[in-house]
């Protein structure tokens, strides 16, 4: 069985949320840093007089893992990356406290 390519299925999967609903007038950043292997999705705007700039997703290879260092999606990026034939172990969620 062939590995999966982490990097392009990432890229892919950010891509997908990046598109924008049109309900504010703020806009969808991609940021793909392939030669450190960080992947974010940020949104950036105003509304009304407020400033708009947040991490939706952030997304680093490491050790041959996926860390998840931030994941503002409902579906859980977590859970499209095992749909897509990554296994579990290969998954980190960095917003969460490692065990003692």
């Amino acid at each position: 069985m062939e590995r999966i390519n982490y990097s392009q299925l990432i890229q892919k999967i950010l891509t997908e949320h990046s598109v924008n609903n049109g309900k504010n007038h703020t806009e969808i950043q991609l940021i793909f840093d392939t030669k450190r292997h960080h992947y974010q999705v940020l949104n950036i705007g105003w509304k009304e007089q407020k400033r708009i700039y947040g991490v939706i997703i952030h997304v680093d290879l490491k050790d041959n893992k996926i860390w998840i260092q931030r994941d503002g999606t409902e579906i859980g990026i977590a859970n499209q990356l095992i749909t897509a034939g990554v296994p579990k172990k290969d998954i980190v969620l960095g917003f969460h406290i490692k065990s003692v």
